[in-house]
């Protein structure tokens, strides 16, 4: 793994490069209050045949926070940074592996500015339209993180909020707290992203309705979804099966909002489909 900068629509921009020099490319773009790091252990897999990049949104992990929360925290603005980015590491063609946010941005990007050149997309437990309930849920925990006194108690937070991710190793768990935490002024600890993130739901509510979008997409799809999911309700993954690019479904026993692609189970499912299988 390789640690990089680049600074895309005048914002700095952090990311993590696997597997350099390969001929194809992946970018693997993570959920909404989370980071690039979480893409770690699908990004080491996919190394051995891919050049895979995982940004941090803006916002989040070791980017750059918006000084224009209000305009900048939103899926069109982020797609603007990926185009600067991919354009800048030279990934003409390339797959998108999107958890959640990331999928929803990968998703306009294939019917939008990246069309032709998204070869497959995965959409990891989200699709053109979300269930409210859990919007709502989302809003109240990443609109207002805790602060703890230690980094053992921001894990433990991290264990109970994101227990829908399914199985995880104490080491995975040890690795998520700490590349998702920040220290505070006061000298606590607090989850590593800009709470003004949350404005996008304000600002910009209808950015997660995407059905055209999603009609408009002709290449092929991937939808993984957690068997518990509030997010990705049965119905829209079913009617996801039946319109526009078709995609495949697959559920995810045990995982709720959203698999943590870390188990070689998931890593076959994304293998078979990048290789067309």
């Amino acid at each position: 793994m390789k640690s990089g900068y680049l600074i895309c629509e005048d914002r700095e921009i952090h990311y993590t490069e696997w597997g350099a020099g390969r001929d194809e490319a992946v970018i693997a773009w993570h959920g909404l209050a989370r980071t690039g790091r979480d893409m770690d252990d699908i990004a080491a897999h996919l190394s051995r045949r891919y050049r895979v990049i995982c940004p941090d949104t803006i916002g989040r992990g070791l980017s750059q926070w918006s000084p224009r929360p209000e305009q900048e925290y939103c899926l069109d603005f982020y797609g603007r940074i990926a185009l600067s980015l991919a354009g800048q590491l030279g990934l003409e063609r390339l797959h998108w592996i999107g958890t959640s946010m990331g999928g929803a941005l990968g998703l306009r990007l294939a019917a939008g500015a990246m069309k032709g050149r998204i070869r497959r997309l995965v959409l990891n437990d989200i699709g053109p339209q979300l269930a409210a309930p859990a919007v709502e849920r989302i809003r109240s925990y990443a609109g207002n993180p805790p602060r703890f006194d230690r980094v053992g108690e921001l894990e433990q937070y991290f264990r109970t909020v994101y227990k829908p991710y399914g199985w995880l190793s104490d080491e995975q768990w040890r690795r998520l707290a700490e590349t998702s935490t920040r220290r505070t002024d006061a000298g606590g600890v607090t989850p590593h992203y800009d709470p003004k993130m949350v404005l996008q739901f304000i600002h910009h509510p209808a950015d997660y309705d995407q059905w055209d979008a999603y009609d408009a997409i002709d290449v092929p799809v991937l939808c993984l979804r957690g068997e518990t999911s509030d997010l990705l309700l049965a119905e829209t993954a079913e009617e996801m099966r039946r319109r526009g690019p078709r995609a495949e479904v697959v559920t995810i026993a045990g995982c709720g909002h959203a698999p943590a692609l870390n188990v070689p189970a998931q890593f076959a499912l994304v293998d078979r489909f990048l290789d067309g299988r």
